[in-house]
């Protein structure tokens, strides 16, 4: 009986090769796609889309303050600003306050380490020295790269990023940033432009009734 002979394989040739190369680029485009999908994370357009921490820890979607008008501000208590902000905050919750309309306050230590208080003692601290209802958070870093997802948002939107405590991001029932005021600024400054969304929203209410 003739041996077996050491005939080549048929499938080494050039047929092998292209399909090796168009299956190794599909491969690469399949990696390229799942790493898109782990790393690459969808925009987010509204403040009202993340979530935060409140006084005491505990997490809170800011979906529930969705189809209100917010305004949003870092406070602290030991500055030389805090008893006419606070006053000031107070008055225009009570004024538009709580149906269509809230302050959203967000203690932040880094401006002059004028809020060294814990957040309960800071939650505390403006419900019995100025009586307000507001929600007050969890105390949050606003600068650099531990910065607050959620203010970051407000920094970005507006192209300003605070100075000092107090700055003020008046946000739409749909989340987006319409207007922001530096510390020292009026409140007679502010109330037109809240009363103008506020007065949009209840209209666009009725409408929808």
């Amino acid at each position: 009986m003739e041996p077996l002979a050491a005939h080549p394989l048929k499938c080494s040739g050039p047929k092998v090769k292209i399909f090796a190369v168009l299956l190794s680029m599909v491969l690469c485009t399949m990696m390229l796609f799942l790493l898109q999908l782990k790393f690459l994370k969808p925009r987010i357009n509204s403040f009202y889309a993340f979530e935060v921490k409140d006084a005491k820890g505990r997490t809170v979607s800011l979906e529930k303050f969705k189809g209100k008008v917010s305004l949003v501000v870092n406070v602290a208590s030991d500055c030389q600003l805090t008893d006419r902000n606070y006053l000031a905050l107070k008055e225009l919750h009570k004024e538009f306050g709580p149906f269509h309309f809230s302050v959203l306050a967000f203690p932040c230590n880094q401006f002059g380490e004028s809020e060294p208080r814990s957040s309960k003692e800071v939650e505390s601290f403006a419900r019995q020295n100025y009586g307000v209802t507001f929600p007050i958070f969890h105390k949050i870093k606003i600068l650099g790269s531990e910065a607050e997802p959620a203010f970051r948002f407000l920094v970005d939107s507006s192209k300003k990023e605070p100075r000092w405590n107090f700055w003020k991001y008046l946000v739409n029932p749909e989340g987006q940033v319409v207007k922001f005021w530096r510390p020292e600024e009026p409140i007679e400054a502010i109330r037109p432009e809240i009363a103008n969304l506020v007065g949009k929203l209840i209209l666009k209410k009725r409408e929808d009734l």
